[in-house]
């Protein structure tokens, strides 16, 4: 059945389903674009990597894009928690997990200078802690650089990526940032209820 939304349908939200909308809107991204802008550029998936302490309150858990584990006839047998003795309880360690996020760059070919950088926000970007942290300093030193930067916000959840206006009125938001117009930037806002919108990728001038 066709999805009722104009276009970005929130049950993609889903914990269950995202990553791996994630994974896959970043690779198709890609593939779209990358014909589209040979031969004066090239598309590249990138991954970053961090740790990230088990979520509190934010609804979705953060996970790598691709998750493998060992059978249950591999593991070895931990047996039983031994019975405390004296004032000793048993409790639990908050393991952290590994995250992996990719994205986009746009390279020039030839001389391989990163000419454009799009990120499609993941939950942890938007949540405190170890990930938006490590996104925010990314996104610093891209923002310092003579990069275009590209931000797409998918998800309700979560505080949004701080600009000054940030258009708070609606659900979803797209950043377009040339690096020869900063501060000045296009914010594009949207709803469950709009299509997304239609804007152009920042490239090198004349493209």
């Amino acid at each position: 059945m066709p999805s009722p939304f104009p276009g970005m349908d929130p049950y993609l939200e889903h914990p269950a389903l995202w990553p791996g909308l994630h994974s896959r809107l970043i690779v198709g991204l890609a593939d779209e674009l990358g014909p589209a802008l040979r031969p004066r550029y090239y598309v590249e998936v990138e991954e970053r990597v961090y740790l990230l302490a088990p979520a509190g309150s934010f609804p979705f858990s953060a996970r790598p894009d691709v998750l493998i584990v060992a059978a249950p006839w591999s593991r070895p047998s931990a047996g039983p928690v031994p019975a405390p003795t004296g004032s000793a309880r048993v409790v639990e360690l908050p393991v952290p997990e590994e995250v992996r996020e990719r994205y986009l760059v746009v390279r020039e070919a030839g001389t391989h200078r990163v000419i454009t950088w799009l990120e499609v926000l993941s939950p942890a970007n938007k949540a405190p802690g170890e990930g938006r942290l490590a996104y925010l300093k990314k996104r610093e030193e891209v923002l310092r650089a003579q990069v275009h930067r590209v931000e797409i916000d998918l998800l309700r959840a979560g505080e949004p990526i701080p600009v000054v206006g940030d258009g708070r009125d609606g659900h979803y938001r797209i950043l377009v940032s040339r690096w020869e117009q900063r501060p000045r930037a296009l914010l594009y806002v949207f709803t469950v209820r709009d299509p997304i919108p239609v804007f152009r990728l920042p490239l090198q001038a004349g493209d």
